[in-house]
């Protein structure tokens, strides 16, 4: 107001009369209590004294004087606001001028840190904290081929699947648990890449960058160099292990490597005694010797002397030249020459034990020349002794025999002694019978020796046939016995070959009478009757039983041929070494129990399809979801454009569904990866309370959404105990979501925590419609939801997984429960999990 009135002042000086300038600054300063008179009237003393103020002024009314104010406080209000305006735009040029500097400043630090990031091929990827939507900096043509920079993290998509689910997890453990790790991984273009995770100024970072250069040399030459490494640990503990002395000498000589075979050998205290020591496992003239030959070939092989601990033992030394030095080995071979003077002994006692047997035995070298017979050949030729020392050849003996008349007649001699000369060139022993002319029969065996030659065994069988024939007259009257049974039988001899049968035996396998007449050998037999039953197994159990020679029990056995009937098989040993086996169709009382079996192994079968079905589907799943999650982020992304109410509305239920579905997804993974026996625990120190705080925030907005009230009770429960931390907190939440999905609304739901003896102890109870009996052993199963009236909808995962995740730290899971009187699921996990090697 104050600058109002100065304003009207400066107008009225330059429009009016001295005069009335004075009276009007009069006027005016009335107001403000500078005239006495004035301000001490009454309303009709000012208004007069107004009415000469204006007739002073010269004349003007009222009406002109308010319009003459009011035109000269507009014309002041505008010389402000035009100066007002002059200052705020300055300032504002100013402020716009330093701004503008500053935007070109970090402009270009962030030219430079682009430059620095794209100056070789890497991927950034940034979340902030808290934040699920990435920010994705460099080339991501070095991972995909086409598509958006978001398809970076379907790692599914660019990975194969074992790697991609490693990358998952070691990302997770990034961003949840700030854990870091350095991947080297192979996309499925073949290209080499290196995955690095770390947290920088809060932030989860993940790079990746390509295996190129110096960097991929480093990494091959790093991987070269711990297979060598492993491979020298291997070959030197092979050699230290190896229980023949070895040694490895330096190009001057002296011993670099000595295994705790050499120490033995020199004498030494240790192998690091005897390469300090420079001990020497060969006399000099030995040492000298293999030096000379490794410098002429670079290898040297000799059996020598070696006195150790005063006793002279052989060794077979071997030594090769290396390039920087020599390595040898000296393998004792004392007990092979002790084993070639034994082998001598041993034949020359062979040669007199056979001089005492009754069989006559003539062993013929090579050139078919006579080197050894014993007396029961004489005798039984009836040859001069003279005559058999010098050596005759095998044509020079039948042709005395011949002339003597003491071998068979033949029809053309010739012919018949060249068949008996081929056991010469033949591999394997041949049986003969010789009838001579005075009634003897000869069971003759010419067998082949291995450095040449053949060994004749002439045995009398006379009486053998003799016996021979009684006993076929006994197998007759067996045979006849057998007959007339209803029981397939056939009885094998120790040698394996069928002597008895009855019709019954042929009837069952289908096999012909004149076949089995020709006693055909338990192998024969066998493949006569694969065609009905080629079970190898089985056939070889029987080989066993009837030609076996320490094992001769009974066998009972029961087998299903190809016709579908079914076999009663028993094998008895009789007491002249042959084998009776029987079989007996229990076809018909087998039907019963095979189609119990048959039905029981159908719904084993179904069982499994539908697992492996889910494990296949579910993973199948994950990578299409995986990619489909990424893109609803990318669609939220505002950086991608802006999305209609609606449109924001429909992605939000995309997301939501997704990510539904993906736990889903991980639930049934997580069972398929414990169910196969590949899932490991991370162990470490849980606390009680953290562990309980993370898992009822995954449910607080479902416990707002139902009114559910939620207690968390701990009871002397502050030490920390082992385990996989994540694990526990999904058994948590598992039984937390469990518990609210069954709760009425306004209900309550409690978590206990208590420890007893070491033992960890969770609960969670609510007031939900309770089990049913006959459910309660269905409630662990995989995709058992049941609602039992109530409001809760699942896949049926989470018990499962509860139960399979505490059963894998050694604890247990129960459940008390009753219709109407909601449910109590109790964890116990125990103090510390089984071979944790961690103490508690």
């Amino acid at each position: 107001m104050g600058g109002m009135i100065h304003a009207m002042r400066r107008a009225f000086l330059s429009c009016a009369s001295p005069r009335s300038l004075v009276l009007l600054a009069s006027a005016l300063a009335l107001p403000a209590g500078a005239h006495p008179a004035l301000a001490q009237g009454n309303a009709a003393t000012d208004s007069a004294a107004f009415d000469r103020l204006l007739t002073a002024l010269g004349g003007i009314d009222r009406q002109e004087f308010v319009a003459l104010a009011l035109a000269c406080a507009i014309l002041g209000f505008s010389v402000v606001s035009a100066i007002l305006l002059m200052r705020t735009r300055t300032r504002a040029a100013e402020n716009e001028e330093r701004l503008r500097a500053e935007i070109q400043t970090l402009q270009a630090e962030n030219d430079r840190s682009k430059a620095l990031l794209l100056s070789e091929p890497q991927v950034v990827v940034a979340w902030r904290a808290g934040d699920d939507f990435p920010q994705i900096a460099g080339d991501p043509s070095l991972l995909l081929v086409d598509g958006s920079p978001q398809r970076l993290l379907a790692f599914g998509t660019w990975l194969a699947p074992e790697p991609s689910l490693q990358l998952e997890r070691a990302v997770d453990g990034l961003r949840n648990h700030a854990e870091s790790f350095a991947l080297n991984l192979t996309t499925l273009t073949g290209r080499a890449v290196e995955a690095v995770g770390r947290i920088v100024g809060g932030q989860a970072i993940l790079r990746f960058r390509e295996l190129s250069g110096l960097r991929r040399d480093l990494a091959e030459m790093t991987i070269r160099y711990n297979a060598l490494q492993e491979e020298t640990e291997v070959l030197r503990g092979f050699a230290t292990a190896i229980p023949s002395p070895v040694w490895v000498r330096r190009a001057n000589g002296t011993l670099s490597f000595a295994n705790p075979a050499y120490a033995l050998a020199t004498e030494a205290a240790s192998s690091a005694d005897a390469v300090s020591r420079d001990l020497h496992l060969l006399d000099s003239p030995d040492r000298h010797e293999m030096a000379r030959a490794l410098s002429e070939r670079a290898a040297f092989a000799k059996r020598l002397p070696v006195v150790i601990r005063g006793e002279r033992k052989m060794f077979d030394v071997q030594a090769v030249a290396l390039r920087s030095g020599t390595a040898g080995i000296a393998i004792d071979a004392s007990e092979a020459s002790s084993l070639r003077a034994s082998l001598t002994r041993m034949a020359d006692a062979h040669r007199r034990t056979l001089d005492q047997l009754s069989s006559a035995v003539a062993v013929f070298d090579g050139q078919q020349r006579l080197i050894f017979f014993n007396e029961a050949y004489r005798r039984l030729w009836d040859l001069d002794v003279g005559f058999l020392n010098t050596g005759p050849s095998d044509a020079a003996i039948l042709d005395r025999l011949r002339a003597a008349r003491k071998i068979p007649e033949q029809h053309d001699f010739r012919q018949w002694k060249a068949r008996l000369h081929e056991a010469y060139r033949s591999t394997e022993a041949r049986n003969d019978e010789w009838h001579l002319p005075d009634g003897r029969t000869l069971r003759v065996i010419s067998t082949p020796n291995p450095e040449g030659g053949v060994t004749y065994l002439f045995d009398d069988a006379t009486e053998s046939l003799d016996l021979e024939r009684q006993f076929d007259a006994l197998i007759r009257v067996q045979r006849a016995t057998l007959d007339n049974l209803a029981e397939a039988v056939a009885v094998f001899a120790s040698n394996g070959r069928a002597r008895l049968f009855n019709p019954a035996f042929a009837r069952m396998w289908q096999l012909s009478a004149d076949a089995l007449e020709q006693q055909p050998h338990i192998s024969t037999v066998q493949q006569w009757c694969q065609p009905l039953f080629d079970d190898e197994h089985a056939w070889q159990t029987l080989r066993g039983a009837i030609t076996g020679i320490d094992n001769r029990n009974s066998l009972m056995m029961q087998i299903e041929r190809k016709d579908g009937s079914v076999l009663n098989c028993m094998t008895m040993p009789l007491p002249d070494g042959a084998t009776l086996l029987t079989f007996q169709d229990v076809t018909d009382s087998v039907n019963v129990e095979r189609a119990l079996r048959e039905r029981n192994e159908a719904l084993e079968t179904a069982d499994r399809m539908k697992v492996n079905f889910v494990h296949h589907v579910s993973y199948e799943l994950r990578s299409p979801l995986t990619t489909i999650i990424g893109f609803a982020h990318f669609l939220s992304d505002p950086a991608t454009g802006p999305l209609t109410p609606k449109q924001s509305e429909y992605l939000s239920y995309i997301t939501a569904s997704t990510n539904a579905l993906l736990a889903i997804i991980n639930n049934i993974l997580d069972l398929a990866t414990i169910d196969a026996g590949a899932m490991s625990l991370n162990l470490g120190a849980v606390d009680v309370r953290k562990a309980i705080d993370q898992a009822s925030a995954g449910v607080q907005d479902r416990l707002q959404t139902d009114r559910i009230t939620l207690d968390v009770e701990i009871i002397g429960a502050d030490a920390p105990f082992i385990a996989d931390e994540r694990r526990v907190v999904q058994v948590l939440y598992n039984l937390l979501a469990n518990a609210v999905g069954f709760s009425p609304h306004d209900g309550r739901v409690v978590l206990r925590a208590s420890q007893h003896g070491g033992r960890t102890i969770f609960s969670v109870s609510d007031q939900g419609p309770g089990i049913p009996p006959e459910s309660k052993d269905k409630v662990f199963n995989w995709f058992e939801a049941n609602a039992n009236g109530s409001r809760h909808r699942g896949a049926g995962l989470g018990l499962a997984l509860v139960r399979s995740f505490v059963e894998m730290h050694g604890g247990r899971v129960s459940i008390d429960s009753a219709v109407g009187r909601g449910t109590t699921v109790t964890c116990e996990f125990p103090a510390e999990p089984p071979n944790s090697g961690i103490d508690p």
